[in-house]
Formats: C-alpha cells, structure tokens, sequence
C-alpha cells in the first residue's frame, strides 16, 4: 500500500478501540520486531518516512528524539523499547506512524497528545469485524497484556490490536514528553510551536 492510498484510508476516522457492534472497524496493520500489530484507524493522524530527527540530549533510550511536522515539534518514541525489547534498527521501509493519544482522568485538562512511533513497515488498512476479535491473552504474550486491546484474525493468524492508551500512557510517559518538549524549544526556530490540541502550528506547510 502506498502513501496516498494510506492517506485516504487513516482519513476514515474509524470508532477507537474495540468495536461494540457487528459491523467491522478499520486497522493499520504494521510489522516490529517481526510481530503483526494493528491499530485503530481512529488513533492514527498520518504515516512518514523515517527521517530528519533532532536527538534530545539526556533522554532515555525510549525517546529517538523529536521532528518539525509542518511547524509543530512532536517527540518519537521508539516502540520496540517500549515494548521492553532492542531500539529498532531503522531500515528501508521503517516510517513514523503519528498518532494521537487520549489522556486519562489523571491528566489536566484531558488534553490529547500527539506522537509518533516507530514500526518496522506499514502494511495495510483492514477491516476487522467483531466477531474476529478474541479478548486479550491472560499469558504468553510477549508485551505487557495491559498493551494489548484484543486478538484480531486475520486470514487465519492473529494480529495483536494495540490498545494505545496503555502502550503509550499518556500519564507514564507525560513526563519524558514535556522533557523533551522543553528541550526541543531550544533546537527550533522561535516560530516553530508543540503540537497538540489548542496550540497553533506553523504556517510553512
């Protein structure tokens, strides 16, 4: 699947989460660390090439460092060590998935924020219906169950559905975030703003 057809496909906006009805739900599906993972359209913002990091000094491994996207600076968090495994090793198709976290109770305001992430490669969008999604596993995964939304099926196997609230806590990892924000502030040009909910962009697309 090419960009423009991923484009067109995150633009659908599908319900985040697992789906409450029968009708099925949209998924990116993506490759790390040579498991398939998926997640809700909804969650998704865009994809983009690896590429044109700015490295945050005295970050932890976790955080790759931050990009300018179109005037906002936005920190990346590498998955793979999230998911308590070797930082990814970045490749020909390696890309940025940005997404956009909702914030539980324990942060002000309810603020969303947006990230990104890095995979191995994207694969495609797919519809997964409910009947097609398993609870998550009570062992055996090999991530923190709390991560994983359900177990969808897909063409036979299974692809485990990330539920981002946890994988990417905005309470856990709000700290490093702000870190990295305020670090950042001094690595960009005084017109560049944060992304988030609220804040003006740039105005150079």
């Amino acid at each position: 699947m090419n960009q423009a057809q991923l484009a067109v496909a995150t633009g659908a906006r599908a319900p985040v989460g697992l789906p409450a009805g029968g009708e099925p739900q949209q998924y990116l599906v993506f490759s790390l660390c040579g498991e398939t993972f998926a997640i809700g359209i909804r969650s998704i913002k865009e994809i983009i090439e690896y590429g044109h990091l700015t490295e945050v000094p005295m970050m932890p491994e976790l955080v790759r460092g931050v990009i300018n996207l179109r005037g906002a600076v936005v920190p990346v968090v590498d998955l793979a060590v999230r998911f308590g495994r070797a930082p990814t090793q970045i490749a020909r198709r390696t890309c940025i998935v940005i997404v956009e976290i909702e914030a539980g109770p324990e942060v002000a305001a309810g603020a969303p924020q947006v990230i990104g992430v890095i995979v191995d490669a994207v694969n495609e969008v797919l519809d997964i219906p409910a009947g097609e999604i398993e609870p998550p596993p009570s062992f055996g995964a090999r991530i923190r169950s709390d991560f994983i939304e359900g177990m969808g099926k897909v063409a036979g196997k299974f692809v485990i559905l990330l539920n981002l609230r946890h994988a990417l806590s905005v309470e856990e990892l709000s700290g490093i975030v702000e870190a990295a924000d305020g670090m950042a502030r001094d690595a960009v040009p005084r017109e560049l703003t944060l992304a988030g909910p609220g804040r003006a962009e740039g105005t150079n697309d």
